[in-house]
């Protein structure tokens, strides 16, 4: 497919991280307008949508038989293609919100390792939702033109983004991803794994939503921060009634170890496979951290240890992946190489 630059006057162009956790939606000439959770309450017997969003993901473990509460990406990709459809046109059409407007052309970020039929779904999905044409950018690319790192450089940037459902992992040099990796440990694992621990030690269940704030709240590796102890409620599985225990920072650490290991070594293995030129430049410039998981206290120190290298936390991770889709949208001309079409 050849992409066609429109200059029809009410076509506009529109950016989607379409995360596992959220959905990040950027429109060009007014940037970030819409950032919700990536989930959808439905009407189980008509499939009527009831919520989008934030409103749907309060819904989330609560819901009656008639509805349910959907999240529509896991580990990155489209898991439920006609729900993603309707997500993806709800948020088109709250972007362009009381404005008389052609159908978009949407760039959609995806994670780098997709298989040309996943990448096919995100594609037919965009279209059916109401883009006029569908253009894919790969995330790690997104976030290293969001962060603002030289990629049209013969130099070696690397790039770790840590999403919800995937890691993101690239080096990229000449304006092309030159090694990456993307592996399914990140936010929703480390969720899952406070979900696994707190019901194995305390016979406690827990829904995922708790042990994200847990996670926000008591989720640090740093060697001398073990401070900090939280109230928590669930099902006692022994009993089957309510419970309350309190969990510390110091089991949380230990909890979480896991899946970062994972994930370093995610990073240490797309390192060995770098030509020895531009790893000498990773070794100088550094690697430079986005997404969610970015947050997480000492992470960066952890990984800077491990590979005796620097790292650094970008100054807006949550957004880096938007920003970058937003920077695409105003610079087509020059950055049309780098986008994936059908």
């Amino acid at each position: 497919m050849v992409i066609k630059f429109l200059t029809e006057p009410f076509v506009s162009s529109m950016g989607v991280d379409l995360g596992t956790a959220n959905t990040i939606v950027c429109v060009k000439g007014e940037g970030l307008l819409i950032k919700e959770p990536s989930v959808v309450a439905v009407r189980k017997e008509t499939g009527e949508v009831l919520k989008v969003g934030k409103e749907a993901r309060k819904m989330l473990g609560r819901t009656p038989d008639s509805i349910m509460a959907v999240q529509p990406m896991e580990d990155g990709v489209i898991h439920d293609f006609e729900i993603a459809e309707k997500m993806l046109s709800y948020f088109i059409n709250k972007a362009h919100q009381k404005k008389k407007v052609v159908k978009p052309r949407i760039v959609v970020c995806v994670p780098s390792e997709m298989t040309d039929v996943e990448r096919r779904s995100v594609i037919d999905a965009t279209l059916r939702a109401g883009a006029r044409e569908a253009y894919l950018i790969e995330e790690a690319m997104a976030a290293a033109i969001g962060v603002g790192l030289p990629i049209q450089e013969a130099v070696g940037s690397m790039v770790v983004d840590i999403g919800g459902g995937t890691t993101e992992i690239a080096v990229i040099s000449l304006g092309g991803i030159v090694t990456k990796r993307s592996v399914k440990i990140a936010g929703n694992k480390m969720d899952e794994a406070i979900v696994n621990y707190i019901k194995d030690e305390y016979n406690l269940v827990v829904g995922n939503r708790t042990a994200e704030e847990i996670k926000i709240n008591l989720g640090s590796i740093c060697k001398s921060n073990n401070d900090g102890v939280v109230d928590i409620r669930g099902r006692d599985l022994v009993e089957g009634l309510p419970k309350s225990i309190e969990i510390d920072a110091a089991e949380i650490k230990e909890v979480l170890m896991e899946p970062i290991q994972g994930i370093i070594k995610a990073v240490k293995l797309t390192l060995d496979q770098t030509p020895p030129e531009l790893l000498s430049d990773i070794l100088e410039r550094g690697i430079v951290m986005v997404g969610g998981g970015a947050l997480l206290t000492c992470l960066d120190e952890l990984l800077s240890a491990e590979i005796d290298a620097p790292v650094y936390v970008a100054e807006d991770p949550l957004n880096c992946v938007a920003n970058g889709t937003c920077k695409v949208l105003e610079e087509l001309d020059d950055l049309k190489d780098i986008l994936v079409t059908s």
